[in-house]
């Protein structure tokens, strides 16, 4: 595929799966981690360019089949019911039907379809167990785990850094897979993780609403005195950036509902893609 195509494509798929994870306020950066998180480890295993770089995308799209689930189940505030479960659990087969077709299917779609399977063979939505699970699978389903325990949600907190390492580590074999789930706790607990855990982007750590949660959407390219506002409440906040990084500042007033509504990240996109479709070409 030519280089020019190829970025097209993916500009389509990343920013469909930028708009997936915006339909849930509280999951702000979750995609930027977990393919950031992903890379980290697929580096660290000695992978191919190529493999490192199809690592990165699928873990950027992972939850592009949640487009197929309501939003009434997608954002509810309490834990999900079985039956809602159920639901949630069919959006990796979801996300493997939407790249039917598609030009990087043969690259993407057998890391989005069994990104939740498990080492032991109880995971799905096959049950395959232990190296029948494709490689960059086996990596993205530590690093989506780690993040989603590593997250805040309305109906828990977020897990400690240590926390979270912990729980991979007794369930390296079982739920994780064995060598990569060591890799990244031996990364996170040597500190490697420090520039993503908590953070949306490069030098972004995840900015939060008093009111809501962290629900507020700062980019790089914001500079300091925009305004930005909450995704639920559209509180107003002003951008302050300093020698110690990017915070926000209330300042007391609110938007208009339509201030509210997320629009992509076209920037982060295309850093993104520019990264790695040089390297999905070897």
């Amino acid at each position: 595929m030519m280089r020019a195509r190829m970025e097209q494509e993916l500009v389509g798929l990343f920013t469909m799966a930028w708009m997936v994870e915006a339909r849930d306020p509280f999951t702000v950066g979750h995609a930027w981690r977990v393919s950031r998180y992903a890379r980290l480890i697929a580096e660290g295993s000695v992978q191919t360019e190529q493999v490192i770089a199809q690592v990165a995308v699928a873990g950027y799209l992972h939850d592009l089949g949640k487009v197929g689930i309501s939003d009434a189940v997608l954002t509810r505030p309490e834990r999900l019911i079985e039956s809602e479960y159920e639901m949630v659990k069919e959006h990796s087969a979801v996300g493997a039907r939407l790249l039917e077709g598609h030009p990087l299917a043969g690259l993407l779609r057998d890391a989005i379809l069994h990104h939740h399977e498990r080492a032991d063979g109880t995971g799905y939505p096959a049950g395959l167990k232990g190296l029948e699970i494709p490689l960059p699978a086996r990596i993205i389903a530590v690093c989506d785990a780690f993040d989603a325990m590593t997250s805040q949600r309305p109906y828990r907190r977020a897990l400690s850094l240590n926390e979270a390492l912990n729980h991979i580590e007794r369930g390296l074999g079982s739920q994780f897979d064995a060598e990569f789930g060591a890799r990244f706790v031996s990364l996170g607990r040597a500190g490697g993780f420090d520039h993503i855990l908590g953070h949306s982007d490069i030098g972004i750590r995840v900015q939060s609403c008093p009111n809501c949660g962290p629900v507020v959407n700062v980019f790089r390219t914001h500079e300091d005195g925009d305004s930005v506002y909450c995704r639920l409440c559209a509180n107003e906040f002003k951008v302050r950036r300093s020698s110690q990084g990017v915070d926000i500042e209330p300042t007391g007033n609110k938007g208009r509902p339509s201030v509210a509504v997320a629009l992509p990240d076209t920037e982060l996109i295309s850093r993104l893609i520019l990264d790695a479709v040089g390297h999905l070409e070897s």
